[in-house]
């Protein structure tokens, strides 16, 4: 069985370089720890080099030891820009969305934050660094005593946690100057909104199970005012949001949203995608189908060149899958790495996140024009989701894409639940 990791070390590479240390941050020196170039390296690259250009927000994330938040077998993958498992169901979050997440609340030193969804403790970490307080909240009881325990030993004295339902929020503590959310509910919870000082920023992940964004809401005469960021992919929120997501029901047939990538402007990122890097989509007359394709193109070995989308797949219920689609690649090149190569990966999750398996469509390494390709894949009994990643996987060259689509066929009897 892969581990979830064995897909992310195909999406992400670092390389050295040097930082500051954090302006403003606690009195915590921390030692030589073997992983200061790697943590550096994915400052500089995924952080400063992704276009986040709060200077107090990059050396906090480079401050803050990632490898002690995550499981002792994952530590040599914590630099890489990934979210990944932390147990309980739960992952932590990717460096580059943390970055990203916190600089959007334009933190100041005497602020105090609400975090809703402590998780392992690392965003918390990195905002103790920038803001006065940080109050953040956990209803997995085994990661918010984990995380406690951890940042104490830490010696992030100015963060708090409690077990708990953040769907309430923490009114005790309230207002708050500004709130972050790291998990997913559909609508932004009231009491969010009423415990938010005037004038206060929040920025929470929203929309259904498999697409999602990320919004900035500014609190301006006692209402919010609404900035869609970018998409995004976040567990959702438990407790009383997950009781009203049940309500409705959620789909058990994947549906892939813009795989024609038709729904997008040209020269823009392609709608219905998340964690898109050095990815267009862009007007072509060849099209397979319609006039608009999805182009990849990387020129610095092993740097990211992906698109990512989620979608939900019952294994209980669902079969068998097909991955198909047109490709087209020109100048490939994998600089002797066998990993760095042009494919989409399909890859199948089990309730608690964790990787079950992953299938492959490709690799690709040679020159070709559009051409046809199609995989069929059992589903594991127990996959309640998916998710589709294409990519050059650190390769240089091009990759274009178009009419990619994920079809199911239903179980016909209950004999084959199990794991195929």
């Amino acid at each position: 069985m892969r581990r979830t990791v064995n897909v992310i070390q195909r999406l992400v590479w670092v390389v050295p370089v040097c930082i500051c240390l954090a302006i403003g941050a606690p009195v915590r020196a921390q030692r030589a720890d073997g992983y200061e170039v790697a943590r550096q390296a994915m400052v500089q690259r995924e952080v400063v080099g992704r276009g986040v250009r709060d200077p107090r927000v990059a050396d906090a994330l480079g401050e803050v030891p990632r490898h002690l938040f995550l499981p002792a077998d994952l530590r040599a993958q914590a630099y890489l820009d990934a979210a990944l498992p932390i147990g309980n169901g739960q992952t932590i979050t990717s460096p580059y969305t943390v970055a990203f997440m916190t600089a959007q609340l334009e933190p100041q030193a005497s602020d105090r934050v609400l975090e809703i969804g402590t998780g392992s403790g690392y965003q918390a970490a990195v905002l103790s660094h920038l803001v006065a307080d940080v109050y953040t909240i956990e209803i997995v009881e085994p990661l918010g005593r984990r995380a406690k325990s951890l940042l104490q030993r830490l010696g992030y004295r100015n963060v708090h946690v409690k077990i708990g339902d953040g769907y309430q929020g923490w009114p005790e503590r309230a207002p708050f100057d500004k709130i972050i959310v790291t998990c997913s509910p559909e609508n932004v919870p009231q009491a969010l909104v009423d415990q938010l000082r005037e004038g206060g920023r929040l920025v929470i992940p929203l929309g259904e199970r498999f697409q999602q964004a990320l919004y900035l809401f500014r609190k301006v005469n006692g209402q919010l005012q609404q900035e869609r960021l970018e998409p995004t992919f976040f567990v959702p929120m438990t407790g009383q949001a997950e009781a009203e997501r049940a309500a409705k029901g959620e789909e058990v047939l994947p549906q892939l949203i813009n795989g024609s990538f038709e729904e997008s402007e040209a020269g823009k990122e392609p709608r219905g995608w998340f964690y898109v890097q050095q990815a267009d989509v862009v007007r072509d007359p060849t099209a397979p189908d319609g006039r608009q394709v999805l182009v990849l193109r990387n020129m610095d070995p092993g740097r990211n060149a992906h698109v990512l989308q989620a979608v939900g797949v019952d294994g209980q219920r669902v079969r068998n899958v097909a991955v198909s689609l047109y490709r087209r690649t020109k100048g490939i090149e994998s600089h002797q790495n066998p990993d760095w190569q042009p494919r989409v990966d399909l890859t199948f999750y089990g309730e608690d996140r964790a990787a079950i398996r992953t299938a492959t469509l490709g690799p690709w390494s040679t020159d070709s024009g559009w051409t046809a390709e199609s995989v069929d894949v059992a589903v594991p009994g127990r996959c309640r989701f998916a998710v589709v990643v294409v990519s050059l996987f650190g390769a240089t060259g091009e990759l274009a894409v178009d009419q990619l689509a994920v079809t199911a066929s239903a179980r016909r009897d209950r004999e084959s639940d199990g794991d195929p």
